[in-house]
């Protein structure tokens, strides 16, 4: 499996002929490139930063091949276009195999209220969480961590991936964060280690910062 990283919480899946896009959202400067390049399409929730509605509709539209898929929120607002899906069903995209997880977004505050948000769970081995951090459960090779947005906190995002026990993390939603930023927290999750704390930093998984346009073979 091939995965491509772009802006944000955007990442693309390529293996024997067939590509899938996750989360190209309004905040990915290319994701038209990236739909019109894809065979299916999921989306975890309904934000403007992960759905790029207008953009999806156009391409469904045009092409109607195109598999699109997400939370019930997301596929309503592309008609009998999209397949809504749940935590606990599963299905095939070309040679993937593709298992939904979670139920709803992470809490921003107790004055917004919480929207539906699936994660997706892929051949078994990458999760990609949405904007959540839900447990998918099993062994998972890959975890891709959100690293910024007014939901995250290092202390969870640390206790997260203790939890989950990833043998790989990969950064993903980064935008809110500088480099500076971003190198200060792979420090904490295990790149170069913490006074006091030592070299793996506290999970012992290094965070690999991957720049939007690179690819890493899984």
């Amino acid at each position: 499996m091939k995965l491509t990283k772009y802006v944000h919480a955007c990442v693309t899946l390529e293996k024997r002929g067939t590509t899938i896009a996750v989360d190209p959202g309004l905040l990915t400067p290319d994701a038209a490139e990236v739909v019109a390049g894809a065979d299916a399409v999921l989306i975890t929730h309904d934000h403007f930063d992960h759905f790029a509605e207008e953009l999806i509709a156009q391409a469904v539209a045009a092409r109607p091949e195109l598999r699109v898929f997400g939370p019930a929120s997301v596929a309503a607002k592309l008609g009998d276009r999209a397949t809504a899906v749940a935590a606990g069903q599963s299905f095939t995209i070309g040679d993937f195999e593709v298992e939904v997880h979670g139920e709803h977004h992470a809490l921003i505050h107790p004055d917004i209220p919480t929207i539906d948000n699936v994660g997706y769970l892929v051949d078994g081995s990458l999760y990609h969480p949405g904007d959540a951090y839900h447990v998918p459960g099993g062994e998972v090779e890959t975890l891709l961590l959100p690293t910024s947005g007014p939901w995250t906190k290092v202390a969870e995002a640390v206790d997260y991936v203790r939890a989950v026990k990833p043998r790989r993390l990969i950064q993903i939603h980064e935008l809110m964060l500088s480099d500076l930023g971003q190198q200060s927290l792979a420090r904490f999750l295990g790149e170069g280690g913490l006074p006091g704390v030592g070299p793996g930093g506290l999970t012992g998984i290094p965070l690999t910062i991957l720049p939007a346009g690179d690819s890493l073979d899984l």
